[in-house]
């Protein structure tokens, strides 16, 4: 039985790194775009906790948890953990890491699950690949159209 999976979604944002993350960690505003988690408190500091809600894709089910940030290295590398009960059980370590590239930022996001139960939870891992790529697409469309330039009237 395989006990890790790892699920990701890369995308290039036409936008600063600085910018980038200003928007991943506005947490108060994810209810405006973002369409997998659709909710979300706390703050960006290594051992702050989140409180995150996640919508699967599909389903409509929301789930609330709770991770500890676990790395903030701003404009760069946002990590936090999760899990389910004791550790073991079912852990995912989330993280965004954005880099430099052809003038933009690339955002990887990824998401490494391990525990007894990970060969049990396809119907969560499954849609969650899907909710991935439409967090991504959403972040790049919104750090994108923040940052358009604006068209002067004439």
């Amino acid at each position: 039985m395989r006990l890790v999976r790892l699920i990701t979604s890369t995308v290039q944002i036409h936008a600063s790194p600085a910018q980038v993350w200003e928007t991943l960690t506005d947490f108060d505003r994810f209810r405006e775009w973002n369409p997998f988690l659709v909710s979300a408190a706390g703050r960006a500091e290594p051992g702050a906790l989140l409180t995150l809600r996640m919508r699967l894709p599909g389903s409509g089910r929301e789930t609330v948890f709770t991770p500890t940030v676990l790395v903030s290295d701003p404009g760069r590398l946002l990590r936090w953990r999760g899990r389910l009960g004791v550790p073991g059980l079912f852990d995912g370590v989330h993280s965004f890491e954005l880099t430099p590239r052809d003038g933009g930022t690339r955002v990887l996001q990824s998401e490494r699950f391990s525990g007894a139960l990970v060969p049990f939870a396809g119907a969560l891992l499954t849609p969650s690949e899907r909710g991935f790529a439409e967090l991504t697409d959403a972040l790049r469309a919104r750090v994108e159209a923040r940052n358009a330039p604006t068209a002067k009237a004439d």
